[in-house]
């Protein structure tokens, strides 16, 4: 037994006390040593309180037997109580062994440790700061205690400490910032309720500047706003909107850079099926938003990882309405940072302040690790993320690489939801429109991808990648025969094949380009050989939304840009069936769209050597089908060669889909487009030739609707009997002398040309389907 040792000064009643079971004879002995060291203090006697101190901590407190344990922690803690002010002195000997009973596997010993702590600190207030990281590591490990007592005692200890903290001015937060770094990361409720008080009491004393260092526990608060406890979230809630009030406040000092790493991963949800991630992500997003608006162009550099964290969020539905919201403002703002000084060169471009004055950067190789395993989770690696600043100015560099590769894994992602395609989109010609030169370095590997996306189900998103491809087509930046790709090599962009006469090819298809035909930018003919490369590869997409796509670039990229263009590359091509189709629907689209009124002007009076050039152009391509052929000569009143056309229809194959096109033909002569037309009818004697094409539409028709149609509007002709052909001098042609530049021999010729090759194609098919064995050569 202890008994048997020497104790002194502590006499062996004292001794024989601090062993015993009952509480009642150890207070006994408290108050005994109490006494004792109070005359040593009176002594001035530090040797015997440390001796003292020294017997109670090894021989009481850190004994093998329980109740001498709980002896000598009543024994310090008297101790101290008899110390008074000068506890300070003897704090390190007086605190480790009671932290060290925090440990004990007996509650009610653990209970006695806390109590003994409590009166340890209450004496010694302020002094107990130097040694505050002991004494909270302890703590936070009770706040966890499954013991209801042990949990009860703490909650006093922690009070009063958050008192002394509150109260001083001596803190160390320095020194405390580790370790409060370290316990965040705690799964344990109280624990983690714990942490969150400390924080919102740190973050009340003026004196204490805990935002300079909040980018060691940002993610930590994260993890904590995700906790099962609804009263967890609320404190975390607190405290992230306290921080973020004097973020707002204070932007100067704010590390946005640290953080907004942070931010990307906690806006980037890994199981939306849990409700806690909705609110991290909704709060994540509200702090990038808040980010963006006040460091402005100072995260310019990072702006992938941000769009990375933002895109996704656009496609919600109304369950994340909020998020949604957010994420849409942080896009907006993230797009108005970009100006065309984005476009120069980085050794030209300016620089900005940051928006802070803050301490050394934290070292973030762990965190960029984490951030490179989250991106994998999510199927976004390798891209770009915050990295701190540690110059007080720094040069402002738009991240377009990055940029451009998180927009085209987005295009790429099949399950990319529509808004997000929609914003990529945007994001693409908002940066052509901005940055043209940088961007051009990036459209040859765009390119491939913006034709894909015509085949998109959603009309808008259609829309913005047309004008996506309309402003890659029309830019001055694309002109350049030659720039810099963007490993800085050499790169050669295609050739604008209308200024060098070469051929072209639509697949495999050799196309011989006109030297007349009108041009934009380099890229201009590249989109529309590629476009009807798709429109004769996917025959659903021509038929569906065809008609669609060429309306709105005609809107985009002038219509007769497009015309030109289209019926030049028709010119060659070797599919047919395709060309004909083709020319149908281009003929529909300029007959009956609104978007053409201009164009339909321009070829209806012939009166410029243009128009009868672009007349000439299309007449070639509009040959590939024979009714198609004669609207468009109805179109530019060239009456007396429609009669001529009509007169060789007897020579070519006449089946149901010809018949059903001259059917169509008859309803767009009874619409609005053809009301000059109508008119005409009224003067018989300058348009002949026009009266006798529409009889001979008629004499093709058989009897039907259209050919009731038809014969009713030709029975309203006013006096037949001057239907007879008239002088040449008298002819409707003499009227319009620029028609005589037109060589409509020439022009019959190459129509015979082109149906010739449709009949001989139209045998070779029914010659393969008779004998599917033996094969053509064409």
């Amino acid at each position: 037994m202890n008994t048997e040792k020497d104790f002194s000064p502590l006499t062996p009643n004292i001794v024989r006390a601090l062993n015993d079971k009952l509480y009642e004879k150890r207070k006994v002995a408290a108050l005994e040593i109490e006494k004792l060291v109070r005359e040593f203090v009176a002594q001035n006697n530090s040797t015997q309180i440390r001796h003292v101190i020294q017997i109670l901590a090894s021989e009481f407190a850190l004994s093998q037997h329980p109740h001498s344990r709980k002896g000598g922690l009543i024994g310090l803690a008297a101790c101290s109580i008899a110390l008074g002010k000068d506890s300070g002195l003897y704090l390190k000997e007086l605190i480790e062994p009671v932290l060290t009973c925090f440990n004990d596997s007996d509650s009610r010993l653990r209970y006695y440790a806390c109590e003994a702590l409590y009166n340890i600190v209450k004496v010694a207030r302020g002094a107990v700061l130097p040694h505050f990281n002991v004494l909270f590591d302890g703590l936070s490990k009770l706040a966890a205690d499954p013991d209801p007592n042990v949990k009860s005692g703490s909650e006093l200890l922690d009070r009063l400490l958050k008192d002394i903290v509150t109260e001083s001015n001596k803190f160390d937060l320095v020194a405390f910032v580790p370790l409060l770094r370290e316990r965040i990361y705690s799964n344990n409720q109280y624990a983690r309720q714990f942490i969150i008080s400390w924080i919102l009491v740190l973050e009340s004393v003026p004196d204490i500047n805990l935002l300079d260092y909040l980018p060691e526990i940002l993610d930590g608060l994260f993890q904590i706003l995700g906790d099962g406890s609804k009263e967890i979230r609320r404190m975390c809630e607190v405290v992230l909107g306290e921080f973020l009030k004097e973020i707002k406040k204070t932007p100067s000092s704010v590390k946005f850079a640290e953080m907004a790493n942070i931010l990307v991963i906690h806006c980037q949800v890994s199981d939306e099926s849990k409700l806690t991630n909705d609110l991290i992500q909704l709060t994540a997003m509200t702090w990038m938003r808040e980010f963006i608006q006040l460091a402005g162009r100072v995260v310019l550099p990072y702006s992938s990882g941000i769009l990375t964290a933002v895109l996704p969020c656009l496609s919600y539905d109304d369950r994340k309405k909020s998020t949604k919201e957010v994420a849409s403002a942080c896009n907006h703002s993230l797009m108005k940072l970009i100006t065309p000084e984005d476009d120069e060169d980085e050794d030209t471009q300016s620089t900005v302040s940051p928006p802070r004055e803050g301490s050394p950067p934290k070292s973030q190789d762990d965190l960029n690790d984490s951030l490179n395993t989250s991106q994998d989770s999510v199927g976004f690696s390798n891209i770009s993320f915050f990295t701190a600043a540690g110059v007080d100015r720094i040069q402002v560099t738009l991240d377009l690489d990055g940029i451009v590769q998180v927009l085209d894994r987005h295009l790429h992602d099949s399950s990319t939801g529509m808004m997000t395609r929609i914003a990529v989109l945007k994001w693409l010609y908002h940066l052509y429109i901005k940055t043209p030169r940088k961007m051009f370095r990036h459209t040859d590997s765009l390119f491939p991808m913006l034709l894909k996306t015509l085949s998109d189900e959603s009309d808008e998103v259609i829309l913005k990648d047309l004008e996506v491809l309309a402003e890659i087509a029309s830019s001055p930046a694309g002109q350049t025969d030659n720039s810099l790709s963007c490993d800085g090599k050499s790169e050669v962009h295609v050739t604008d094949p209308v200024k060098t006469g070469q051929q072209l090819t639509v697949g495999s298809k050799v196309v011989d380009s006109s030297p007349s035909t009108p041009s934009m930018n380099s890229y201009f003919y590249k989109f529309m050989i590629n476009l009807l490369k798709r429109f004769s590869q996917e025959r659903k997409l021509l038929d569906i939304r065809g008609a669609f796509i060429i309306r709105q670039l005609c809107l985009l990229l002038h219509a007769e840009n497009i015309f030109h263009s289209m019926a030049d590359i028709l010119l060659k091509e070797e599919d047919l069936k395709f060309a004909s189709t083709m020319v149908q629907t281009l003929n529909t689209i300029l007959l009956t769209s609104a978007e053409l009124f201009q164009l339909r002007n321009q070829l209806k009076d012939l009166h410029t050597q243009e128009s009868c050039t672009l007349f000439c152009c299309l007449y070639r391509s509009w040959c590939h089908n024979p009714v198609a052929t004669v609207s468009l000569c109805f179109l530019t009143q060239n009456y007396r060669h429609a009669y001529d056309l009509i007169q060789k229809f007897g020579d070519l194959e006449v089946t149901v889909d010809f018949l059903m096109e001259v059917d169509k033909l008859v309803q767009l002569i009874e619409s609005p487009i053809f009301t000059y037309l109508r008119l005409q009818l009224l003067d018989v004697e300058n348009n002949p030739y026009l009266i006798k094409a529409l009889y001979g539409l008629l004499m093709l028709l058989p009897q039907s609707q259209a050919f009731q149609l038809l014969s009713n509007r030709l029975s309203c002709v006013p006096n037949p009997e001057l239907m007879r052909t008239t002088d040449d001098s008298q002819e409707c042609g003499a009227k319009r002398p620029t028609q005589a530049h037109m060589d409509y021999g020439e022009l019959l010729e190459h129509f015979d040309r082109v149906q010739s090759k449709h009949l001989e194609v139209r045998h070779q098919r029914a010659g393969r389907a008779n004998h599917p064995d033996r094969k053509l050569l064409l």
